[in-house]
């Protein structure tokens, strides 16, 4: 088969990879418990899913939908922006709807990169960074995120022959996988970055509602001049258990928006309106479906936590994400601790190199599962404690 070179560099496909693996065990009656790929188990909100079902039954919403997205979709975004993070975006020109914040990943770069052009892309991180950029015909530079720096990328370690053909800066926070957060210092310091080497930043915000202990994770353009130079995505996947749905949204600089959309109006034909209406719901309604969803979550950290503990891995509670990142126990690596956990023990894990190499040492735990399922998982890796 005649293959694009484009293609034949890319690697399998993490999550991919690892539902191969989960279905050669489940095949042997293996009972397995999936903590691994970042699916959220529970429903989606039955407020939105009415929304959906009225949408859907009316004709207007049958037709080709807005490139753009649905006016009212973007008003909604324009005023959940205002109401929870102070941040005014004007809905005709400052916000773009997007098919999941994945597609917004992936293609962004089409926009902004040219040939040999580089995009610096957080390691480890969510592998699109990198595979959009390789698909746009760019050349990645991974900034290893370490525990030592509490997983911020070091600016000052970037090579200047390489900022100088820099033109594009991937940032993610609440970040995936680490879970680690970033305050406004780190982006004032990031918009300071960009405007002396004269770098789009694109912030990837899925996470931002899922956040535990009274923290509140902010947006980048809190910070002054951050309009000037930035993109930010967010996702109702995670904070709406949206993630079939395939709905997110852009905000940012009217002339960066402006050139994302005339990608995206030459690649795909705009969210289902119904969908948008029912994300119109999810923004506009109550919020204590959030909050619920929130106390979950930090109940099943809190359990899985206290249980790596107990087997010797020392984990520290995170602010935000659904992700626990946890160090593999001395004479393993990550794939070795995953293969070891899977085999031993029936639970998919998702080994750190698997986004970048930088993530060497580690692995997540996605708290996916009720916390019944969590102590299960607990108390079968007690029983391998030897082997840990």
């Amino acid at each position: 088969m005649n293959y694009s070179e484009r293609i034949l560099t890319l690697p399998p496909y993490l999550f991919a990879s690892i539902d191969e693996s989960k279905k050669a065990m489940i095949d042997k009656g293996v009972d397995v418990i999936d903590l691994g790929v970042g699916d959220p188990d529970r429903p989606t909100p039955s407020h939105i899913v009415e929304s959906m079902v009225d949408a859907v039954r009316d004709p207007k919403n049958h037709q080709y939908p807005s490139y753009v997205g649905l006016m009212e979709f973007r008003v909604a975004v324009a005023d959940w922006m205002k109401k929870t993070r102070n941040v005014t975006v004007d809905p005709k020109t400052q916000v773009l709807t997007l098919l999941g914040s994945k597609e917004g990943v992936a293609h962004v770069p089409f926009a902004f990169i040219n040939p040999g052009d580089v995009v610096l892309c957080p390691n480890p991180g969510y592998p699109v960074y990198t595979i959009g950029t390789k698909f746009a015909c760019g050349v990645p530079y991974e900034m290893p995120l370490l525990a030592k720096n509490n997983f911020l990328p070091d600016y000052d370690a970037i090579p200047k022959d390489v900022l100088k053909k820099a033109k594009l800066l991937f940032i993610n926070y609440p970040n995936n996988p680490t879970g680690a957060v970033a305050d406004k210092a780190f982006f004032e310091k990031t918009v300071k970055f960009a405007k002396e080497n004269d770098l789009i930043v694109v912030h990837d915000n899925a996470y931002s509602e899922m956040v535990y202990d009274d923290y509140k994770s902010p947006s980048f353009f809190e910070i002054p001049g951050a309009m000037d130079v930035g993109i930010e995505f967010y996702s109702m996947s995670k904070t709406y258990n949206m993630t079939g749905w395939r709905l997110g949204f852009a905000v940012g600089n009217k002339d960066l928006i402006a050139a994302f959309g005339k990608v995206k109006s030459n690649i795909d034909s705009g969210a289902f309106d119904a969908i948008q209406r029912a994300g119109i719901t999810a923004l506009t309604s109550s919020q204590q479906c959030v909050a619920e969803m929130n106390a979950v979550y930090t109940q099943r950290r809190n359990v899985l936590i206290d249980g790596l503990k107990s087997i010797g891995l020392d984990v520290k509670p995170q602010k935000a994400t659904f992700y626990v990142w946890a160090p593999v126990p001395e004479g393993y690596d990550s794939m070795g601790f995953a293969k070891l956990l899977l085999e031993e023990a029936g639970i998919v894990v998702t080994p750190g190199v698997g986004f970048g190499k930088s993530g060497e040492g580690f692995v997540r735990f996605a708290l996916t599962k009720e916390v019944t399922r969590i102590n299960e998982a607990v108390e079968r890796m007690k029983k391998i404690k030897s082997k840990i």
